[in-house]
């Protein structure tokens, strides 16, 4: 199934805004996480309709900025969400920090990108139970487009940056099982404008 993401046809949005707008030259999906859902790692995301995905590949381009009044602590998170419940109470996510690729800071820079599962493994418990382990470095920039695929087998799903032959993230134990199944999102966090385009769900 692909998706230009030109227009709002066929796409549903779940406590983010959606509309098309254009970015660095391009047509594309803007989205905003609602204001009101304050905490990180939610259910924010438009998703793709008509579409049960459990195994197989998700491709798209993103460029994700930081909002004038995000509060402190915004990366310009952006990615992609799969095995979306129906009633958008568990799926696994993989996104980008693009503020964090070009960081002075190391540790900022490790976190480039991440793994989470909702509802029980967000990032911070994660990170706290098992650091390094769900997130990895890779160079990216804010507002650049950036190409992200996605590919799940079971209990395994891998992240590619920009095209790269190896996974810039390699998670081998999805939290909730190989078996779980459902909707594809595209997914922002806290205070970030977020563009997609060029969606791509090829399942196995």
């Amino acid at each position: 199934m692909e998706h230009a993401l030109d227009s709002l046809d066929g796409l549903t949005a779940h406590q983010v805004t959606m509309e098309i707008g254009e970015h660095r030259g391009w047509a594309a999906l803007r989205v905003q996480k609602l204001k009101e859902v304050a905490a990180a790692d939610e259910p924010t995301f438009v998703m793709l309709d008509g579409l049960e995905f459990r195994d197989g590949a998700i491709d798209v381009e993103v460029a994700g900025d930081v909002l004038p009044d995000a509060v402190g602590g915004a990366r310009g998170f952006i990615g992609v969400a799969f095995r979306i419940a129906p009633d958008c109470s568990r799926f696994e996510s993989m996104y980008i920090r693009p503020t964090n690729g070009r960081a002075e800071v190391q540790l900022r820079r490790n976190r480039a990108t991440q793994y989470f599962s909702y509802p029980d493994y967000k990032f911070d418990r994660l990170r706290a139970e098992a650091a390094g382990e769900y997130e990895a470095y890779v160079d990216l920039a804010p507002a650049e487009w950036t190409s992200l695929r996605v590919v799940v087998s079971g209990g395994t799903a891998k992240l590619y940056v920009h095209g790269a032959g190896q996974p810039t993230l390699w998670i081998n134990d999805l939290k909730l099982g190989g078996d779980a199944s459902g909707a594809v999102g595209l997914y922002v966090d806290n205070g970030t404008d977020g563009f997609f385009r060029n969606l791509k769900v090829t399942p196995a």
